[in-house]
């Protein structure tokens, strides 16, 4: 019998995590998909390495732009569950009838960087985002901010910095902050404003060096996840949002530099 909701709240997240788990009949021939925004594809997998062990489940990622996956799931994509780069995305979805009411969590707080080439000449500890001014930098990469929360963040900051309109016409974008980021990786970009969770990614650290933009300077990269309506596997995804709150769990976010979630009122 499955515990009332009220009791879910109460249990430690342990045994909640073992609970849900336990109330799921053949779980281990069960499948998970997640759809995941691009800065989490990393953290992600480590996650779901831990979820896996723990539970015999079988987890797939999609991995991409929070607007873009949204978009899919609204056109009825067989998503379980879906962890956004941002708040707004998830709780449109379920204002829109498409993911589960109840059930969206907010789940870490993601730190915006600029990633430049090793041997690039930008002083950002002297100068902060107003050395991308330098005539050395022809391309800033970002992503979209129509669809990306980091592209957004990324243009806030610039606008914070009074630096929005004078670069405008160098920035380039990307689907996801993960395509921002190859941009200078192949050299098509001098800079980019991206994840410091791509920064961190164990054997999949991009050359180079980064520098922390102040997290006052931007909308705070408050990130949710919700379970998508059509999903047959809620019982599966709540146990999946269980175990995020692991001591597991906690320790890989810290690991790819997320910070706990903001609280709400």
């Amino acid at each position: 019998m499955k515990p009332k909701g009220r009791t879910f709240q109460r249990m430690a997240p342990v045994a909640l995590f073992i609970v849900l788990l336990a109330a799921i009949p053949g779980r281990a021939a069960g499948e998970l998909t997640i759809a995941a925004a691009a800065d989490l594809q990393f953290a992600m997998r480590a996650l779901i390495q831990g979820f896996e062990r723990q539970s015999g489940v079988q987890v797939r990622l999609v991995a991409g732009s929070s607007g873009n996956l949204a978009t899919e799931i609204e056109h009825g994509a067989p998503f379980d569950l879906f962890f956004s780069a941002d708040v707004q995305h998830p709780e449109q979805l379920v204002r829109d009838g498409a993911a589960e009411p109840g059930t969206l969590v907010r789940y870490a707080l993601g730190r915006l960087v600029v990633y430049v080439p090793a041997d690039s000449p930008l002083d950002f500890d002297r100068r902060g985002l107003a050395a991308l001014e330098n005539t050395a930098v022809r391309k800033i990469a970002i992503a979209n901010p129509r669809f990306a929360p980091y592209g957004a963040a990324a243009a806030a900051a610039l606008r914070h910095a009074g630096l929005y309109g004078k670069l405008q016409s160098r920035l380039v974008l990307g689907e996801d902050v993960s395509q921002a980021t190859q941009f200078v990786v192949s050299g098509n970009a001098q800079a980019a404003l991206t994840s410091l969770a791509l920064m961190l990614a164990p054997g999949a650290k991009p050359p180079g060096r980064y520098w922390l933009v102040p997290p006052e300077d931007y909308p705070p990269l408050d990130q949710a996840a919700v379970i998508v309506k059509r999903s047959g596997q809620k019982q599966l995804a709540r146990a999946f949002l269980a175990y995020l709150e692991t001591a597991e769990a906690r320790s890989i976010f810290r690991r790819y530099g997320f910070a706990p979630p903001e609280k709400t009122p």
